[in-house]
């Protein structure tokens, strides 16, 4: 019998940011062995520089569904952005299984705790991304969500001691708070998830990586 060949899970960063597409290389690169599908991240480099507005979100929603009309070869999709930008969209022109990394992160957290909370960006994402929970019906299992407290860029937020000082300072409060789980609201983050959760002693849920998992186990397990 010939085994199955899979196509690439395409992990698609939205925003302009190099950096962060190699941070969520970095993230995901245990999860390669032999005869798994191949993890794909890629750049869309004509997008916004970080998805923090709606209208970054609405813009971001019409590059992705291009790159995904573009790559019929993929077994899945995930869209590594926590405002998941064009996920009904992109599910409405491909057959293949999409993932927001949003929904799959809090389902996960979920999975560990009673009450979660999220770290976000900036505090203008907060909103939106309460808009989803609601749609999830999980918002009444959120602990609270706080923005970092500086000003700090996607691309910097998973990288350096002033970042991780401000993602340190949101993990305590949001413990404080009663999270028993936190999920990063920004797939820039990555690069502090493992420290961030020695330190704090809370499970840090990666929102890519949660994504990206469950794809690997409904493709494997022949469900997607």
């Amino acid at each position: 019998m010939t085994d199955f060949v899979f196509g690439p899970i395409l992990v698609i960063n939205p925003n302009s940011s190099e950096v962060v597409t190699e941070g969520l290389r970095e993230a995901l690169s245990g999860f390669g062995f032999p005869g798994a599908p191949a993890i794909e991240c890629i750049t869309i480099a004509h997008g916004p520089p970080g998805v923090v507005t709606q209208r970054h979100v609405d813009e971001a929603a019409l590059n992705t569904a291009a790159v995904i009309e573009e790559r019929p070869d993929a077994s899945a999709f995930v869209l590594a952005c926590y405002s998941q930008p064009g996920l009904d969209l992109a599910r409405s022109i491909t057959s293949r299984p999409v993932y927001g990394i949003q929904d799959a992160g809090v389902l996960s957290a979920l999975a560990l705790a009673d009450m979660f909370g999220v770290i976000a960006v900036a505090e203008a994402s907060i909103p939106r991304h309460l808009r989803n929970l609601r749609r999830l019906g999980v918002d009444h299992r959120l602990a609270g969500e706080v923005a970092l407290a500086g000003s700090i860029s996607v691309a910097d937020s998973g990288h350096g001691e002033e970042s991780y000082g401000l993602l340190l300072q949101a993990a305590n409060r949001l413990k404080a708070m009663g999270a028993g789980a936190i999920v990063l609201g920004c797939a820039g983050m990555s690069g502090h998830r493992k420290r961030l959760e020695q330190e704090t002693g809370v499970a840090v849920i990666d929102p890519t990586q949660a994504a990206v998992a469950m794809a690997f186990g409904n493709l494997v397990t022949g469900l997607a």
